[in-house]
Formats: structure tokens, C-alpha cells, sequence
């Protein structure tokens, strides 16, 4: 059944403590000069009906909105969704509510929720940044709103980010796969400009120079932005049965590293007696597929933690200048039977 509780109001509790809509309004928002014994009989009151301020009125009201707004690439990732859960159960704790928006890699969508949030008048912002966003991620800046980067970054623009080591993790797992007698390694990655991938690539890249293997452009793959589940499943299945030397394949995104070991199963493919296979960002499917499949594993909760607290940090101080904090967390490599030990 729908609770047809009235909501009460600053009103109502006025008139149950005996004391002034003003009065009131003061305690709630923390002004004025109001005696201890009011002041607990007012949220006493407030606390035992429920009362719940409307965050954008109080907002326009002191400047302070208490919201935090989350931009990511997509929040129904597992990767984005765990960042999402510590970065929400951390804003509560410090009386914070999260409103969370995704661009799915999209500019025009980037834009659209940014002035959503910007007419919601949050307080700060986090934000999985892209290209084509960067003056209005600079404008949320001048205008005095806090924003923490995460999972990449502006290298052109002076604001805090978070993410994973992108370079060193795949470098690890390319040398380690070197150092497992692989010669023929290819590396499969999404047709997108983001820095971060533009990193992993470099590690891929220098890692091959330094184990002293050929560089070979066709063992590098990028799959189409925008192709959907079976078109990016056929394409890596188009590549595999062209470079048929591969003795050894990294994906650069756990989503593609889930399609291809479909397509190497399509193939009829045996891992790792066929071909080895490491994705980049662990998840259950690669923990639980037999014989298990080796990934580069982020620290989801140390990137999410540490967004969070920078960002709280600043909202809690606004003369902080947190700025040149740029941090970049080491991967672990989770060894296991798709690659030879």
C-alpha cells in the first residue's frame, strides 16, 4: 500500500514546538542565535516526523545544496557501479546526497547533464571526463564549484583526478606475458579518444619494445565505438581468424574482454592452449569462466574512496587548493589459468 503520510513542514513544526516559522527555519539551517533547549525541541520534533528539507529550495536559500553530482561513463558497469556505491555511501556519511547521471561517451549528453546538475545547484562535482567537455568542466571551476576527475583526465586543465595507473598496469601484464614465452601478442581496444586508453595503448606499445618483440601494427585492434554486443563480437572474431600467428590477446576494457571470450569460443578456441587472454579490469565472470581468466585489477575502492575524500575535503574547506593533487593507484595482476605461469 502508498504511505499517504502528509509530509510535514517548517509550519507545522512551528506550531508543535510553539515557536516560530523563523525559529524554526533558523535551526534547520544552522542560523541565528537560538538557545539549546529550542534548538532540541525543534529537531527532536523535525527528526521524529520525518521532516526532510527540500535540498534545492535550502540551496537557494544559503548558497549550500548538501548535493554531490556523480557523472560517469555509464553507471550500470560493475566498475562504475562499485565506484558509484563507495562514493555514495561516503557522501552520506558527511550529509551528502549523490544525483548520478551517465554520458554513455556522448558529448552532447556530457553537456546536457552538466547544466542539469548546474540548475540543480550542487556542490561539487565528480566526474569520468571526455573529450569535448573540457570548457565546461572549466566553467563549472571558474564559477567556484569543486570538481574531482576520475578514471582519466584533462592533461591540458589544472584539476584534481583519480585513476588507475593505466600505463604501468598494462606494461605488468604485457611483460608478463613476454616473460611467459608469448612472441605474438595483440591488443584489442575500443575505436575511442580518452586518455586513458591512449595510456594503456603506450604501456602495450612499450611493453612489446622492451621484451624485445617485433612491433606489428595489425596485432592491434580497435573495435568500433557504437558497435553493439554481436557486431563487436564478429569483429574480434574477424580479427582473431586473420592473425591466426596470435598466440596471446590483451582487451583493453573488461566489457571487451567479456566479448571476446565469447568470440574465442565461437572459434572453438582452447585457453590457454590456443591462445592466452588477459583483460584489463577484473570482474566475476573472468574470476568464475574455467580456467579462469587472468585481469589487470583496478582499485576500485581506493579510486572511489579517494574522490570522495578529496572532494569532501575541499566542500569542507573552500580555501583548500586541491588542484595539483594528481593520483595515479597501481593495479594488481591476478594471475590465473588462461595465461602459463
Amino acid at each position: 500500500m502508498a504511505d499517504n503520510k502528509k509530509k510535514i513542514s517548517i509550519k507545522d513544526i512551528a506550531k508543535l514546538t510553539n515557536t516560530s516559522i523563523t525559529t524554526v527555519s533558523f535551526v534547520i539551517n544552522g542560523k541565528g542565535r537560538i538557545s539549546n533547549e529550542i534548538k532540541k525541541k525543534v529537531l527532536d520534533v523535525a527528526t521524529k516526523n520525518g521532516y526532510e528539507p527540500n535540498r534545492m529550495a535550502v540551496g537557494l536559500r544559503t548558497g549550500v545544496s548538501k548535493v554531490i553530482g556523480l557523472i560517469v561513463e555509464t553507471i550500470g558497469g560493475p566498475f562504475f557501479g562499485a565506484m558509484a556505491k563507495v562514493i555514495e555511501e561516503e557522501a552520506e556519511k558527511a550529509g551528502y546526497g549523490v544525483i548520478y547521471c551517465s554520458t554513455n561517451n556522448n558529448v552532447q549528453t556530457g553537456k546536457n547533464v552538466i547544466k542539469m546538475l548546474s540548475n540543480q545547484l550542487v556542490d561539487g562535482y565528480i566526474v569520468t571526463p571526455m573529450k569535448g567537455l573540457e570548457s565546461d568542466i572549466e566553467n563549472i571551476v571558474n564559477n567556484g564549484k569543486p570538481v574531482v576527475l576520475i578514471d582519466g583526465y584533462f592533461p591540458e586543465l589544472n584539476i584534481p583526478h583519480v585513476l588507475v595507473d593505466n600505463y604501468n598496469s598494462v606494461f605488468a601484464a604485457i611483460e608478463s606475458l613476454i616473460t611467459s614465452g608469448y612472441k605474438s601478442i595483440a591488443y584489442v581496444t575500443p575505436n575511442l579518444d580518452l586518455v586513458q586508453l591512449e595510456e594503456r595503448i603506450s604501456g602495450y606499445r612499450d611493453a612489446v619494445k622492451a621484451g624485445g618483440l617485433k612491433e606489428d601494427a595489425k596485432l592491434i585492434f580497435k573495435v568500433p565505438f557504437g558497435s553493439d554486443k554481436e557486431q563487436a563480437i564478429a569483429s574480434i572474431k574477424d580479427f582473431l581468424k586473420k592473425n591466426k600467428k596470435i598466440d596471446a590477446v590483451f582487451f583493453s576494457t573488461n566489457y571487451l574482454g567479456s566479448m571476446g571470450l565469447q568470440a574465442i569460443n565461437d572459434l572453438k578456441l582452447s585457453i590457454p592452449d590456443d591462445i592466452a587472454m588477459v583483460s584489463f579490469d577484473d570482474n566475476e565472470l573472468f574470476e568464475l569462466y574455467p580456467p579462469g581468466i587472468t585481469a589487470v585489477k583496478q582499485p576500485t575502492y581506493q579510486i572511489a574512496k579517494s574522490a570522495i575524500d578529496l572532494l569532501l575535503s575541499r566542500l569542507h574547506d573552500d580555501k583548500l587548493d586541491i588542484s595539483e593533487i594528481k593520483m595515479q593507484i597501481p593495479a594488481d595482476l591476478v594471475v590465473r589459468g588462461s595465461t602459463k605461469n
